[in-house]
């Protein structure tokens, strides 16, 4: 697609830019305040936030009411986070605001829950802009549902790596048809290892994962620029193929971001079904703001140079070479 590079040449500078502001495509991480009632009014807390070097990101959970302390507070570092645990007393915890104090002045969203114990599971998704939300008398299902979407949604779009992999993968087809082919290869592919992954059943180390996720968008990148210079090979004429193989990668990726908040128990199937519908949801968004743009500017007709492109693979590729070479340093 001719008009697809044209407007690639305009999108990647713009996709490079992002990249110095963050170490890594997913560097905001999110925290999580699970809340268990194992007996009426008693509950057990789990509470885990980020690490910054260090030191654990400065914040804590509030409610508004009375909340009595019934066990100290053990702290632990697993990884890049600090998970500590308590036991609280909250009689009346149903109709109380639970506030994240601090967060305001972050970038990172917590994942709240509360499973009660006549096995209703109330989940909420607290950001910078909405730190405070009142735990409602009867929690709705839905609220998984919209929660996980929501993450699902936020996900694909603030990971830039697989949106590169996708621009890319936009660059190497040709034609509606093997477009639909290869964008349902890689949502196949992503789903079966997501869902895999997710339900414990395959077991991956996450860094070299996203390691060689930089490393399948150098490959897609080289592939564009070989068939620009020569006669259309194999990955041109099949890019379902580089995107179902890929796609099974990127699942794994997609994996590690939803273990970081979790699943609830006893909705486990909702919430991974619902954050696999929101990466969807936005790699479509994605997809079709691209072909939207595409087609607005082919119709202004302006001349592009030769070498534009070129640019934009080699953009993209050199991007996702320093992602790969970061991450294998970070072993």
């Amino acid at each position: 697609m001719k008009w697809t590079a044209i407007l690639v040449a305009v999108l990647a500078p713009l996709l490079a830019l992002s990249a110095p502001r963050v170490a890594h495509a997913h560097e905001v991480r999110p925290a999580y305040l699970d809340l268990v009632e194992e007996r009426p009014g008693e509950f057990s807390v789990l509470w885990k936030t980020p690490m910054q070097g260090e030191m654990r990101l400065a914040l804590a959970p509030v409610f508004s009411g009375p909340v009595d302390l019934l066990a100290p507070v053990a702290t632990k570092v697993t990884g890049d986070a600090a998970v500590q645990t308590w036991r609280i007393r909250a009689d009346g915890l149903r109709g109380m605001s639970l506030r994240i104090v601090g967060l305001e002045g972050t970038l990172t969203d917590v994942l709240a829950r509360i499973t009660f114990a006549d096995s209703s599971t109330w989940v909420v998704r607290l950001t910078p802009r909405e730190p405070e939300a009142v735990v409602p008398a009867r929690p709705s299902g839905w609220s998984v549902a919209s929660t996980y979407l929501a993450l699902g949604v936020e996900h694909i779009l603030t990971g830039v790596d697989h949106l590169l992999f996708v621009l890319a993968l936009l660059l190497l087809t040709s034609g509606p048809w093997r477009l639909a082919k290869t964008v349902t290869a890689f949502t196949l592919a992503h789903s079966i290892t997501l869902a895999l992954a997710t339900l414990g059943i395959v077991r991956v180390p996450p860094k070299p994962v996203e390691a060689v996720i930089a490393l399948s968008i150098v490959f897609v990148a080289s592939e564009i620029l070989r068939n620009r210079r020569e006669k259309a090979g194999w990955s041109e004429r099949m890019p379902w193929l580089v995107a179902f193989t890929f796609g099974l990668l990127h699942g794994f990726g997609f994996a590690g971001a939803l273990s970081d908040v979790g699943l609830p128990d006893g909705q486990i199937p909702v919430a991974l079904l619902f954050f696999n519908v929101g990466v969807e949801a936005g790699q479509l968004l994605f997809i079709g703001g691209v072909l939207v743009m595409a087609a607005g500017l082919q119709r202004l007709r302006i001349v592009w140079p030769r070498w534009s492109v070129l640019a934009t693979p080699y953009a993209i590729g050199s991007l996702a070479m320093f992602w790969m070479i970061q991450r294998l340093a970070a072993f």
